[in-house]
């Protein structure tokens, strides 16, 4: 048995996210998308932990349901210290066992920040002493870094970040079990980096709207509990993930957004970090950063089912386009469209939901249900077989299935 997971997503309470953003729409969102496990979200803002109480019911098992998705008790939060004579600011994902020890959490959390005014509050505590104070309530919490190679907010980020998981957290990084690998990262990149050999790679959205869910997730084997949810990070016991094309997040290459220039790890390395038209520093890409980090070469290959695996043993993982995304470049209009929604809503009525959809249907049942366009950019999806100009400097990278002339080009400095 095994089940789909969205374990970073956010409430309408947390800054820079949908005012829509509440259970009825994250759970008809989460049917849609083929998820079966989603995280409550933001449980330190008190409205929406009212809310949590008030609608989710609890499973027995340390897992909580509405409308027929289960729930996680989860949120995230920006641990925020000085380290090392630098100011860290990591976003954490945080899970706990049950309403009452969030209860606690949020009692002690209050002193270390404003739980009112951010879904995603920020904390003056260091993300060593943050898993120790939840840990201290109840031995059976999670700490997970959040898009752990962001430059802003991630663990490796270039910006505040770490070098390594034992600098940031010291005596309570054996407690660490997982990192995320945020849209501009996947799987193999992380695999680089020997000190992940023993935590879990896990993908998840961090979803600011509804439609984004499931952008990024994690299929865990098992059944969904509390304790085999911790089991399963514990032991990387995953089936695969689902991940964006790390070129098309937008701090995948260094760059400079006002200056349109952006640059691979290679042309990097012989530069000094400063953008060649105005002279500021780029911001140092994901892609850069891990090449600064890793330890190692890893060969990978893609199998028939479209997972992309390697030779050590760990789960592998399929990169996708978001079907609105690819009904929208079939039928030559934006995603936003009557006609990409329409199509969109009655191909996933008829196929299950949107991952079974891009996984599992074969080409000619999304014909059938679709067009044979459709059904064909599914399957370049499917092989990789498309074109992406990276992201860099905030700016995400441009997807291109069919015309490739329309994929836009900064200037590659």
């Amino acid at each position: 048995m095994s089940y789909a997971a969205d374990l970073h997503v956010h409430s309408r309470y947390a800054i820079g996210t949908s005012r829509t953003l509440d259970f009825e729409t994250l759970t008809r969102w989460a049917k849609i998308k083929g998820i079966d496990l989603l995280a409550s979200a933001d449980f330190t803002h008190r409205d929406w932990f009212r809310e949590t109480r008030e609608k989710l019911i609890p499973c027995g098992d340390g897992l909580y349901e509405f409308d027929g998705v289960k729930f996680v008790l989860g949120t995230a939060v920006s641990s925020v210290s000085a380290q090392g004579g630098l100011s860290r600011r990591v976003h954490l994902l945080l899970f706990a066992p049950s309403v009452d020890v969030v209860e606690q959490i949020n009692r002690a959390l209050d002193r270390l920040g404003s739980l009112r005014s951010d879904g995603r509050p920020s904390l003056r505590i260091s993300c060593r002493d943050l898993v120790h104070l939840v840990l201290g309530i109840d031995a059976r919490c999670v700490v997970i870094p959040a898009h752990a190679w962001t430059p802003w907010f991630g663990v490796f980020g270039s910006k505040s970040g770490f070098d390594s998981l034992e600098e940031c957290f010291g005596d309570a990084a054996g407690f660490i079990y997982a990192v995320e690998t945020g849209l501009s990262s996947e799987p193999a990149m992380n695999w680089r980096v020997p000190e992940l050999d023993r935590r879990s790679i896990v993908s998840f959205s961090d979803a600011h709207s509804a439609p984004k869910l499931g952008r990024e997730l994690t299929v865990f084997s098992g059944r969904p509990t509390y304790d085999g949810l911790v089991h399963a990070l514990k032991t990387q016991a995953i089936d695969y993930t689902v991940e964006f094309f790390p070129q098309e997040g937008k701090y995948h290459l260094s760059g400079h957004r006002k200056c349109r220039v952006r640059r691979s790890p290679e042309e990097d390395a012989g530069g000094d970090g400063r953008c060649p038209l105005c002279g500021r520093p780029l911001t140092l890409g994901v892609a850069q950063r891990v090449e600064r980090l890793a330890g190692r070469e890893v060969e990978t290959w893609l199998d028939e089912n479209g997972l992309t695996r390697a030779d050590n043993g760990r789960p592998p993982f399929r990169m996708l386009v978001g079907l609105q995304q690819i009904i929208a470049e079939a039928l030559g209009v934006g995603v936003g469209t009557k006609g990409v929604q329409v199509r969109y809503q009655r191909l996933v009525a008829e196929l299950g939901n949107e991952l079974a959809v891009l996984t599992r249907a074969s080409q000619g049942e999304i014909a059938r249900a679709s067009s044979q366009r459709i059904a064909e950019g599914v399957a370049l999806v499917r092989s990789g077989k498309i074109r992406i100009e990276p992201g860099y400097d905030g700016v995400y990278g441009s997807v291109s299935i069919w015309d490739r002339s329309t994929a836009t080009r900064p200037h590659l400095g």
